[in-house]
């Protein structure tokens, strides 16, 4: 069980872990190992409660494939149990930003200040458009 709040927690079934063979510094190590992480969850047919879902779909941006499955590929470090617990680290903080409810925005009036500032600023340039004007037709 992966814990992310204490009223939301996923199944390790839930997450599909492949591991494949990273590029980059490794020696002659990184030509026989699979220590890259691309972690698959399936947002969509999860036990996540249906409105942090919504928001995960949006969150996860162009990490989500039209199936809706989230990838998560991480290949940061040389071996596969660090590569494999940042990529489930990401995952959980990703499910945690969803999970967190965005604050409601709330009306408020401009102050007298603000609409006086406005007008003056209309008034001004209003003349500086009619010094522009052309009356010389009448």
């Amino acid at each position: 069980m992966l814990e992310i709040t204490p009223h939301i927690a996923i199944a390790d079934s839930e997450v599909e872990e492949r591991f494949v063979r990273a590029s980059g510094p490794g020696g002659q190590n990184v030509n026989k190992v699979a220590t890259a992480v691309e972690l698959r969850f399936d947002v969509r047919a999860s036990s996540l409660p249906e409105e942090v879902k919504a928001r995960m779909l949006t969150l996860a941006g162009n990490r989500i494939t039209a199936d809706g499955v989230l990838l998560i590929d991480s290949r940061e470090y040389r071996t596969q149990g660090k590569n494999r617990d940042a990529a489930r680290e990401r995952l959980v903080s990703l499910i945690r930003q969803a999970a967190k409810r965005p604050a409601r925005r709330r009306k408020t009036r401009p102050t007298a200040a603000a609409r006086e500032q406005r007008m003056t600023a209309k008034k001004r340039r209003a003349v500086v458009k009619a010094l522009r004007r052309d009356d010389r037709d009448e």
